[in-house]
């Protein structure tokens, strides 16, 4: 498959890309727990049916330590036992935050009390601006149709 669009050849897509790239390192700076950023970040994937970003935060994920089994599990996290209930509201709150168009009430006060229970105001923060910016990630790559399977970790941080 050939991408659409090649994002590192356009100029425009350089000035812009550029911000979301340093957004993405002041995320992985923030108090939010690396493991917790990189299961949201597959799990909105997942969801939207990001190949490039699933392949990138799969193999993040693994370099930093993160097990075969969890990653595996992600998509399942309301039937496994191996992710903490600090994870498990934040999975809530990224497939929520994702799905925001599949209910009429969006994210619940319930999932935010949750999520809220778990982090304080500025891991919070860092998960909804980490949430949105994946979400905006996957549409790029998925308009364009970047293809997925040839990223190294580390080659973006």
């Amino acid at each position: 498959m050939d991408a659409r669009l090649d994002y590192f050849a356009d100029p425009t897509a350089g000035r812009i890309l550029k911000h979301f790239m340093s957004a993405g390192k002041a995320l992985k700076d923030s108090p939010l727990p690396t493991a917790t950023q990189e299961l949201v970040a597959l799990r909105v994937s997942q969801i939207n049916g990001c190949a490039v970003c699933i392949d990138m935060h799969t193999k993040e994920a693994a370099a930093a330590g993160e097990t075969s089994v969890r990653l595996n599990l992600v998509a399942a996290w309301r039937e496994a036992t191996v992710f903490t209930e600090a994870e498990r509201a934040a999975l809530e709150l990224a497939e929520k935050g994702t799905r925001v168009a599949d209910a009429a009430d969006g994210v619940s006060d319930e999932v935010w009390a949750y999520a809220a229970k778990h982090y304080d105001k500025e891991q919070l923060t860092a998960l909804v601006i980490l949430i949105s910016l994946m979400n905006t990630v996957n549409r790029l790559n998925i308009i364009t149709r970047q293809p997925a399977g040839d990223y190294e970790p580390g080659q973006f941080h």
